[in-house]
């Protein structure tokens, strides 16, 4: 049991020095990179690379190639209703990324900062009700806590600016509350499917990976279409471009991981762990000012981390349904 909190530490470890090495990467790809590059053609790179992943270590996991074709054939060509299932959680996210785009151009950057951090209880919800789970009000508590960490560490007053842009609040808070929805129900819904089965984690990515290379392509196809065809799929590629696509292939695996062995809470901790550490990079490397806000906000976040950690009923597995009804586990918080 030891050796399984190490290993679920390390694995949150590194992927929040992977998370916060690709924000830091990712900023400098698109503030001080001449040539910009399109970022949908990135995004459908990243999700080919981390299949090509997943299939590798799925044939070092098997140990020969005619098991691993045998695995193939079982699981992802010879399951459509398998992979159908795992296409949900990539149209999800492919709908929550339109909504978050639709917010932030009908939102203050501020507001929109603060509002998309109920993303974070959220998931907290869906994991009571989609995966027969409690949580303590401890629990709750730094959940709330970290939100409200995340939203000061990420907190930049409005600036007021000569161009007045055209925006509809009301949109933009439709739009948020769906994007916020999306991203609770479609981490939850694959850490479902990942312990709900034995079948092997590298199988599901596969699934997975497969319908988001083509929900990815549509994006290419409908944002930046006619440009790729004139600019080329690779245009304004350079070094940097295909370090920040292999930080995301590499978090987007480890990812797995994490809601694999842990949960998507956990996955959210990390994440705002993440973003903390991208700060004080972007301070190094950026000339960004610490605020008394981000202060705060560090230590909020540090403080939560502590609190859900503390000795508690392991939320990593996913109970029977008999054991509390939705309402005994709403009654809970």
């Amino acid at each position: 049991e030891n050796v399984s909190l190490l290993f679920k530490l390390y694995c949150l470890t590194v992927m929040t020095l992977v998370a916060a090495t690709y924000t830091v990467a990712l900023r400098y790809t698109r503030t001080v990179e001449t040539e910009l590059y399109f970022s949908t053609t990135a995004v459908c790179i990243t999700e080919v690379i981390k299949l090509f992943l997943s299939v590798g270590i799925l044939a070092k996991e098997t140990g020969s190639l005619a098991r691993l074709i045998t695995s193939l054939q079982e699981n992802v060509f010879g399951s459509p209703t398998e992979l159908l299932k795992l296409s949900v959680p990539s149209l999800v996210y492919a709908l929550q990324n339109n909504m978050a785009f639709v917010a932030l151009s009908n939102l203050d950057a501020a507001v929109y900062q603060v509002t998309y951090q109920l993303k974070i209880p959220c998931t907290a919800l869906c994991t009571v009700l989609m995966l027969n789970r409690t949580l303590s009000k401890l629990q709750w508590f730094s959940v709330f806590m970290l939100c409200g960490g995340v939203t000061l560490v990420q907190w930049k007053p409005a600036q007021a600016t000569k161009v007045q842009v055209e925006q509809n609040p009301w949109l933009g808070f439709g739009a948020i509350a769906v994007a916020v929805l999306c991203s609770g129900f479609a981490g939850v819904y694959f850490e479902k499917v990942l312990k709900s089965s034995d079948t092997s984690l590298w199988v599901r990515n596969i699934q997975m990976y497969l319908s988001g290379i083509v929900v990815t392509l549509f994006g290419v196809y409908v944002s930046d279409g006619a440009q790729v065809l004139e600019k080329g799929f690779f245009y304004g590629y350079t070094y940097y471009v295909w370090f920040v696509i292999f930080l995301a292939s590499v978090g987007g695996l480890y990812t797995s991981i994490v809601v694999k062995y842990t949960d998507n809470i956990m996955k959210g901790f990390s994440a705002a762990a993440a973003i903390v550490l991208s700060t004080v990079a972007s301070v190094i490397l950026f000339g960004l000012q610490i605020t008394v806000t981000f202060s705060l906000g560090a230590l909020l976040v540090c403080i939560s981390i502590y609190l859900y950690g503390l000795p508690r009923q392991d939320t990593t597995k996913i109970q029977p349904s008999e054991t509390k009804s939705s309402k005994e586990r709403l009654a809970v918080v």
